[in-house]
């Protein structure tokens, strides 16, 4: 039999409990703040100042994108229960994917690759041609409103540049594809926000598999907002009555496909 899985997050007794090797009343209580503390317990390290200040930076871009469709989900559900608040942040962080706010993970896929490679500006291009032949969205770049450059993406990366304890790899791995990507694509295209995010929380030893991790804590901050502001001025309704009204019916008819 294999022997019983084991927890080093957590233990507690009588009188006591401990955040891994923490005592939570006498070592966290009034003397971390919620950041420090959850990076110690996802990562396993006591964050460093940098690993403070870079990590605040993503959570604070990450944390609010307006009426995306993760806020609309929470919108809606909310409206729909309003007792169940929980259930209303679930649904939109159930939209943290792929196409929104969780892109960084497929991102941070990419810059492994050029990373693990002996000549990464051959792997940077390969990467740049595959998407582009094959027509799919490139992770981390292009953005529908921020052009030729998302704002924040430059001041992340400053930040980051900044910090003369972080290795500079990942940045260097981003700004290798991002080089490649205007060459293949034949025009420049922005590194978006998660694309920059990738690249810090790579600096910081994030493993790219909890990436999107750190984008859900953020984001169920952003959609705790959008129900205090739903509380406050409803919009659920009016976001189903606008589609209810903008998308018409079209009467399809069955008649005559039978067999005669």
């Amino acid at each position: 039999m294999s022997p019983a899985p084991t927890t080093r997050l957590c233990t507690h007794s009588l009188t006591s409990m401990h955040y891994r090797d923490a005592d939570l009343v006498e070592d966290l209580l009034g003397k971390k703040t919620f950041t420090e503390v959850m990076f110690a317990q996802i990562m396993g390290r006591q964050a460093r100042p940098v690993d403070l200040r870079i990590l605040d930076a993503v959570l604070i871009t990450l944390m609010e994108h307006g009426l995306t469709p993760s806020a609309i989900a929470t919108r809606v559900v909310y409206m729909s229960a309003p007792e169940n608040l929980q259930g209303a942040v679930a649904s939109g962080l159930m939209a943290v994917g792929s196409q929104f706010v969780g892109t960084m993970e497929n991102c941070s896929q990419l810059l492994d690759r050029i990373l693990a490679s002996s000549t990464p500006e051959d792997t940077a291009r390969a990467i740049a041609a595959e998407h582009r032949t094959e027509r799919r969205g490139l992770p981390g770049f292009g953005h529908h409103l921020h052009k030729p450059d998302d704002p924040r993406t430059i001041k992340l990366l400053q930040l980051a540049d900044a910090e003369p304890k972080l290795s500079g790899r990942w940045l260097v791995a981003l700004r290798t594809l991002g080089r490649a990507v205007d060459e293949v694509y034949g025009r420049h295209i922005t590194i978006n926000a998660t694309g920059g995010s990738a690249a810090l929380l790579g600096e910081l030893g994030v493993p790219t598999a909890l990436m999107r991790g750190f984008a859900v804590i953020s984001r169920a901050a952003g959609l705790v907002s959008h129900i205090a502001e739903e509380q406050q001025i409803p919009s659920g309704r009016f976001i189903w009555d606008t589609i209810d009204h903008a998308i018409p019916y079209e009467r399809v008819s069955t008649s005559g496909t039978g067999a005669g």
